[in-house]
């Protein structure tokens, strides 16, 4: 968000306040158990939008049968240096880093590993941008030219068999 101005990113504020009450209001979010968990440097966020995602979680904290989880605030170079901050701060022996100390250290630590990255809105080529970049290193990828709002169910199927007919190697 740092290349958008003060007015554009009150508005995004706004939206996200309003996104929290709206979800905590549905129903189906409580009889399907949807956890919602964030990751991302939620603290940069204003006291209310913050307070907000807060909520959000602490709602959903025992749901355990759906699970959305949102980037908010969120880089792949920033989760990375923010994990090696917290094993510096630990006082962890340089030897003593490994890579199952480091995803315990990033915000993805409770995520499971990724199967499958779905980028939409890739017209002009196919990147990750700085997305997951760790927990993304095994992943499959597939990169739609198609928007977000117009991602429907016949292209979630088309992409869901075009998985599984790959040969996933996990870098071996």
């Amino acid at each position: 968000m740092k290349k958008r101005n003060a007015e554009e990113l009150k508005y995004i504020y706004k939206i996200m306040v309003k996104a929290v009450d709206t979800v905590i209001n549905e129903s189906i979010v409580k009889d399907e158990k949807v956890k919602f968990s964030v990751i991302g440097r939620i603290s940069m966020l204003p006291e209310k939008a913050r307070a907000k995602i807060e909520e959000l979680i602490e709602f959903t904290n025992n749901h355990d049968q759906n699970f959305i989880n949102l980037c908010i605030m969120y880089d792949g170079h920033e989760e990375i240096v923010d994990a090696v901050r917290q094993i510096i701060n630990d006082g962890v022996k340089p030897e003593d880093v490994t890579t199952d100390l480091i995803k315990t250290n990033l915000y993805t630590k409770n995520f499971p590993p990724l199967d499958y990255i779905i980028r939409t809105g890739m017209e002009d080529g196919a990147r990750i941008s700085g997305f997951l970049l760790w927990d993304s290193s095994y992943a499959e990828f597939k990169f739609r030219n198609d928007l977000w709002p117009d991602y429907n169910k016949e292209m979630v199927i088309e992409d869901l068999e075009d998985f599984v007919k790959r040969n996933r190697r996990m870098g071996k």
